[in-house]
């Protein structure tokens, strides 16, 4: 990024426009038409008066990324947006336009991964950097202008996509402070999940800072061995742990009201691995007393992980029906954008990782 401020810095803003001289409503509505309503960049600055358009749009920067493509599946309701860092790093987010009208966004917070999880094509990068506040709320931004001409509006935003929201903790603070603020986005909390592969310090942070936040947490198994082998971070945060996290998350958030959101586990399916029923009742067990809703997860084959397999749509359902017997949420999600790629990581694993060799070495010589 450049020297240029951003409409989310409202102070900054706000002393260009006395500056400029401008009416503070006109700053409202190029907010309002660009960061809640998704129109075209001329759309919102058209609201300013035409002779300080071009100094606001030549002082205040719209856009923290470029957009380099977008892929659309033919399959279902899936649209994967690939933007261009300043860097010029590639990241993805996933548009899903889910068959009951509600569509998601599934927003990136990193360029890769540092948890390096084993069957995540991001973490397979071998890099992990960064993004800003502004390039984190961005992909809503250009998100927003993709869907506007289809009638459609983001409902949910998940940061699922690539790298541990975690890792990038008062970025993703300053991004759900935005997203939640009247004067920007004005987005619900309650329709916002935050997740982590298991950083509990920063469950209870996130927690106490955003208490209608939804948090997931990606479990995967609750046998430690396991999750070690599939998570390599699990060596430090003991399932144990993890367990009194999400106690003390649903404390938090239950704090004055009957009840407070309910903290997701992320539970990826996969053969032989983590999918016995014996397995199923051990979760079971683990969630007694919790707050949690369980989502089964499909699993998107990638080059990395060609070891990993997903279970057979009979063995979720099984696994399912052993939790729900035990009176636990629990839901059996299904994969969109297969022919998209659209799990995070897949379609800029091997440009961002030949980007960074090429940046090591010239730094070597």
């Amino acid at each position: 990024m450049n020297d240029q401020l951003t409409l989310f810095d409202l102070a900054a803003v706000d002393a260009l426009r006395r500056e400029l001289r401008l009416d503070p409503q006109a700053v409202r509505q190029v907010r309002t038409a660009l960061l809640k309503r998704g129109l075209s960049d001329e759309a919102a600055l058209a609201t300013l008066p035409s002779p300080m358009r071009d100094e606001f749009a030549g002082r205040v920067t719209l856009h923290a990324l470029a957009l380099d493509r977008r892929c659309d599946s033919q399959l279902d309701g899936a649209t994967k947006i690939l933007f261009r860092t300043a860097a010029g790093m590639l990241i993805e987010s996933v548009v899903l336009r889910i068959a009951t009208g509600r569509t998601t966004l599934c927003v990136s917070s990193q360029v890769g991964c540092a948890a390096a999880c084993d069957f995540c094509a991001t973490g397979k990068m071998g890099i992990a950097q960064n993004l800003s506040t502004a390039e984190i709320l961005d992909q809503l931004v250009q998100a927003k202008q993709l869907l506007e001409p289809e009638g459609r509006s983001i409902r949910n935003l998940v940061f699922m996509g690539m790298g541990e929201p975690f890792h990038n903790e008062e970025n993703l603070y300053a991004a759900l402070a935005a997203l939640t603020a009247p004067e920007l986005f004005h987005h619900p909390p309650s329709r916002v999940l935050g997740s982590t592969v298991g950083l509990p310090e920063a469950m209870l942070r996130c927690a106490r800072r955003f208490p209608a936040v939804n948090l997931a947490l990606s479990l995967h198994s609750v046998r430690q061995e396991t999750r070690e082998r599939l998570i390599p971070l699990a060596k430090r945060r003991p399932l144990a742990e993890l367990r009194r996290a999400v106690v003390e998350v649903n404390r938090i958030q239950a704090a004055g009201r009957a009840s407070g959101p309910t903290v997701m586990l992320e539970y990826l399916m996969l053969a032989g691995v983590n999918d016995s029923l014996a397995e199923a009742g051990e979760l079971a067990a683990w969630c007694a007393g919790l707050n949690v809703h369980v989502n089964l997860i499909p699993f998107n084959p990638i080059e990395g992980a060609p070891h990993l397999t997903g279970s057979s749509q009979a063995v979720r359902e099984g696994f399912a029906g052993v939790l729900k017997r035990a009176g636990l949420a629990t839901t059996i999600r299904y994969s969109l954008g297969a022919d998209v790629a659209a799990a995070c990581g897949q379609l800029v694993q091997r440009e961002n990782r030949a980007r960074a060799i090429a940046a090591n070495a010239a730094v070597r010589a």
